[in-house]
């Protein structure tokens, strides 16, 4: 740890001033002293009591026997006097809270709760009269309070409960330890109480307190003044202990003036960093991360000539830059500064660095996460010989690595992963001898990587580049005959061109745990050199390739690996993997044949099975039941058959059923209902029948539930309304019946609701413009699978983009009805509600969906004017009102100029302007020349005939009507198409009328009748 020499100092300060002191020599009691000094019965009795009242499961205490108490485990006696001095019971076995920051320990820590002591602490403690260290830490005593009797303890130097899962508030009692060296508490399940924190005033000579996790938040406006009287203080560490400012006062703790550590991470701080830091003068390590610290970094850090550590991540620094005066610490060994706004280049620090007379000290430089620190990379950055360490991911660099680079003859590892490295990887990277691990993922790098950028990694262990983008090309071009000098044990190459061939460099890579080429534009078949490497891979992904041939069964894996073959060439059947596998994606090949009936009982650990876009066959395994820790089945676009099986129960962890696309038949298991961790169930394309089963309604999690192109029926439920979490209803191409629930209006995430081609009826619920989540964004990291989503008056499949669709497709049903009022939908981008029987004007509020992109009102029943308002729809490109008794003007302005396409109109009764050839009332009527009115005459004498022509095709429909009639009531589509006809022909009739109306009017106007 960085802060090492701190400690060390401060326990010799502790050895030395119990040498100084008290003269004495110590024996562990664990240990079979040289000199035979026992301790007092009262002692050994006292311990003995402590042991009764203690829970030991792991018999910890199992020494405790016998009449040498000095000679038991965890016990400490003075070589002088048979006096006990120490009790050393911390729980070895448990992480401490500090390790990695969570609350671990005996509680949180399976392992170490093994181990932990728990019960009570016994009062008969207090005739250990000479005690001066006392350790529980990393025990369980399940929220017992601090006994107060422990601030008895006069001569008590070091004290630590921390992780030991006390409860309640601290007792003011251990104000009196005015011995006290050592204080650490650190604990998640303590608090303070306020005005109650004035006992630190008597804890004159403390030179080490930890407070960390307990809630201060009653006490943190002065927090700092309890702090203050203890002026010996070296050490003070209070991360999470919610205090929520840092006091503006010149030096708020007083007299504390020789901290060399201190740690107020993970607190709420809303400020900027304090000057008063710059106090401390002796400062070696200083941990604010984790905070809402905002601004930029003072200049003043530049006199902290002996800070070695700096740990100011994941606070916010907004807009802030880098300081060049932090160069001047040229003893600083660690700068973390992750996770802030930072912004702004490095080059006046790293050129200040370059300047220390004799060199820079720097081994760790973590500036991580900030999105707005980039630039380029500087020469200087060559100068920092000691760097061991250098983090840089997740900002905004631009260009080439400098070459200087070569220089760091120290840096072990590197990650500039996720910036805008737009450049060239140089050859100098290859003589970075002491570097194990490198990650350039997420760039656009360009170029070509050759034998030189490996020259000299002999140690090199880990290799990550992954491009951004594949328009741009990074290549390898190394020799088929190359030995690379490094044994990697993982290897991760996205996007990078290594084909054609399989990279032959990796026969002598038989040390790989991780191997990843995927979309690496290899067109060849895996060389049998490879399969006999014997490897034991976590990860094998080739996907997104042209690779051929058959997988063989005999690769084996080490537990919970993960294998990714998808989007290639392979063929042949489904390969029997190894018995440990986790995940298996092998969609988008070649494979055929039947799914291994005993593939649960071969891979009964899968989580993942992904087998889609195969051309698989045959029944779906009863075997895979067996798996009971399955968490997304993908059998979809293959060629299986027969009903869905009854392998539901135990599955606990299930949330991605899809077997769309196949040729199932038989009805949803009603057990499917038990899958109570289920998101995603989709099965549509296949040949189900029945209805949904109402056991469904347990899967109140769902996300998308899509029963499309099937043949169920029956009404919908009602109870569809209470999955709340619905982001995707898809019922379309059924024959379900009845009325549409004004439940699915509760649906407040749903933003694609899609049950056309069904037999629906009543009216569209007034509520659906309460559908909140086609007026909100949904986030692109969410999951939602592949759907087929009919747009712009065709079929389109989304998948990585299907969080952008907001539809709702309601057509070819038997609604009726006026429109519903959308104009809350501000995101609605489709919205499909042709061949039904909906009456009434187009509403004025339409205007309002501003992103609509595509309207389909066709074949209704629609009258009046188009609203002037839909002009507004600038994002409209697909547009179809035909069929409908709409009448007046066509609108011409914005997007209706581009829809000069007449059947977009088409049989609406009066509708008039461009693009239909029906002028309205004063459309160049002035201009019109005799001869235009001839053949005016001319046309509508045409138009005259080809009209009545269709009116006398009437009579010899209704003559055959009785010899279909029968079979009309039978065939749902035949009568479907009838009548759609006879409105057609209806509405036909009705345009020749009208416009032989309008020709007798001119006529009698020519001569004056």
């Amino acid at each position: 740890m960085a802060n090492i020499n701190a400690s060390i100092h401060f326990l010799l300060l502790i050895f030395l001033s119990s040498t100084f002191l008290h003269l004495e020599t110590v024996k562990l009691g664990s240990c079979n002293g040289v000199l035979n000094v026992s301790c007092t019965e009262i002692e050994r009795k006292a311990l003995v009591d402590f042991k009764q009242g203690l829970t030991d499961p792991s018999g910890r205490l199992s020494s405790w026997v016998g009449l040498d108490c000095c000679r038991w485990r965890g016990v400490v006696c003075s070589q002088r006097a048979p006096q006990v001095i120490k009790l050393k019971l911390r729980n070895q076995y448990a992480r401490s809270p500090d390790a990695d920051g969570e609350a671990t320990g005996a509680f949180g820590d399976y392992y170490g709760a093994a181990h932990a002591f728990g019960g009570e602490i016994s009062h008969s403690l207090l005739d250990l009269k000479y005690l001066r260290y006392l350790d529980l830490s990393m025990n369980y005593f399940g929220g017992l309070k601090i006994p107060k009797f422990i601030g008895s303890f006069k001569r008590l130097r070091y004290l630590n409960l921390s992780g030991a899962s006390f409860g309640g508030t601290i007792p003011p009692h251990l104000g009196n330890l005015s011995s006290l060296l050592y204080l650490d508490l650190n604990s998640y399940s303590l608090e303070s109480v306020e005005n109650d924190l004035h006992w630190l005033s008597g804890l004159s000579s403390l030179r080490h307190l930890n407070l960390g996790n307990i809630d201060f938040s009653k006490t943190a406006a002065y927090w700092h003044r309890a702090v203050s009287s203890l002026s010996s203080l070296l050490e003070l560490r209070l991360p999470g202990c919610g205090l929520s400012s840092l006091p503006d006062l010149s030096l708020p703790f007083g007299n504390v003036t020789s901290l060399s550590m201190l740690d107020l991470s993970n607190n709420g701080f809303n400020s900027s960093i304090p000057h008063w830091l710059f106090n401390f003068s002796s400062l070696a390590y200083l941990d604010l991360n984790s905070n809402n610290l905002q601004g930029s970094v003072p200049d003043g850090f530049g006199f902290l000539i002996s800070l070695k550590y700096i740990d100011l991540s994941s606070n916010l620094f907004i807009g802030g830059h880098l300081p060049g005066n932090l160069g001047k610490l040229c003893n600083l060994r660690t700068l973390k500064l992750s996770f802030n706004s930072i912004s702004g280049e490095i080059t006046g620090f790293m050129d200040g660095l370059s300047e220390c007379v004799n060199g820079s000290s720097l081994e760790s430089l973590d500036l991580g996460f900030n999105d707005k620190l980039g630039g380029f990379l500087p020469d200087a950055l060559g100068h920092l010989k000691n760097l061991k360490f250098l983090r840089l991911w997740s900002n905004s660099f631009v260009g080439s690595i400098p070459n200087s680079i070569g220089n760091l003859s120290s840096l072990k590892e590197f990650y500039i992963s996720e910036n805008q490295m737009n450049g060239i990887i140089p050859e100098s990277v290859g003589q970075l001898s002491a570097l194990v691990a490198v990650d350039l993922s997420e760039n656009p790098w360009v170029g070509v990587i050759t034998e030189s950028h490996f020259s000299n990694l002999t140690n090199l262990t880990e290799l990550a580049i992954k491009k951004v983008s594949p328009n741009v090309t990074l290549a390898f071009n190394v020799s088929s005959k190359w030995i690379p000098p490094f044994k990697l044990n993982y290897l991760e190459l996205r996007t990078c061109q290594l084909g054609p061939k399989f990279p032959a460099w990796l026969r002598n890579q038989n040390q790989l745990k991780t191997l990843v080429l995927n979309n690496a534009r290899i067109s060849d078949t895996i060389p049998d050199w490879f399969w006999k490497l014997d490897l034991q891979l976590n990860l094998l992904d080739v996907a997104n390739n042209q690779l051929s041939g058959r997988v063989p069964n005999s690769l084996k894996f080490p537990k919970n690996a993960v294998v990714d073959l998808s989007s290639n060439r392979f063929h042949g059947p489904i390969p029997h993997f190894s018995s440990n596998l986790s995940s298996l994606y092998l969609r988008d090949n070649l494979f055929s044949g039947p799914i291994p009936l005993d593939v649960g009982k071969t891979m009964p650990w899968l989580t993942n099975f992904d087998v889609s876009w195969n051309s698989l066959n045959g029944t779906i395994p009863l075997s895979i039941g067996k798996i009971t820790g399955l968490a997304s089945l993908v059998l979809s676009n293959n060629h299986l058959s027969g009903e869905i099986p009854l392998i539901w129960n135990d599955k606990p962890d299930l949330y991605i059923v899809d077997m769309a696309n196949n040729s199932l038949s038989g009805e949803i298991p009603s057990s499917m209902g038990t899958l109570n961790s289920l998101m995603f169930l989709i099965l549509s394309g296949n040949k189900l029948s029945g209805e949904i089963p109402s056991s469904l309604q347990n899967c109140k999690i769902m996300d998308s539930f899509d029963l499309g192109d099937n043949r169920l029926s029956g009404n919908l439920p009602s109870w569809i309304g209470e999955m709340q979490s619905l982001l995707i209803l898809r019922l379309r191409s059924n024959f379900f019946d009845g009325n549409i629930p004004s439940q699915v209006c509760s649906l407040s995430h749903l933003h694609i609701l899609d049950l056309a081609h069904d037999n629906l009826s009543g009216f569209i619920p007034s509520c659906l413009g309460n559908l909140s989540g086609m007026a909100t964004e949904i986030s692109s990291e969410r999951y939602e699978g592949q759907l087929s989503v009919v747009m712009k008056g065709r079929e389109l499949i989304y998948q990585n983009t299907l969080y952008l669709v907001n539809s709702i497709d309601l057509s070819d049903n038997n609604l009726s009805g006026k429109l519903p009022e959308l104009r809350n939908l501000s995101r609605l981008g489709t919205l499909n509600l042709s061949i039904n029987h909906l009456t009434g004007n187009i509403p004025e509020d339409i205007g309002s969906l501003s992103q609509l992109e595509t309207l389909d009102l066709s074949r209704n029943q629609l009258s009046g004017p188009i609203p002037p308002s839909m002009v507004s729809l600038t994002s409209l490109n697909h547009l179809n009102l035909s069929y409908n008794k709409l009448s007046g003007k066509i609108p011409t302005s914005n997007q209706f100029q581009t829809f000069n396409d007449p059947s977009i109109y088409k049989n609406n009764l009066v509708l008039c302007g461009e693009p239909l050839p029906m002028k309205c009332p004063g459309d160049d009527e002035a201009t019109t020349s005799g001869v235009d009115n001839e053949d005016h005459d001319d046309e509508h004498e045409d138009e005259f005939e080809m009209k009545w022509f269709y009116v006398s095709m009437g009579p010899g429909f209704v003559v055959g009507f009785w010899g279909v009639f029968g079979p009309l009531i039978i065939n749902r589509s035949w009568r479907r198409a009838y009548f759609r006809f006879l409105d057609e022909m209806k509405d036909r009739v009705m345009v020749v009328i009208t416009r032989l109306q309008k020709k007798c009017k001119w006529e009698r106007r020519q001569h004056g009748t």
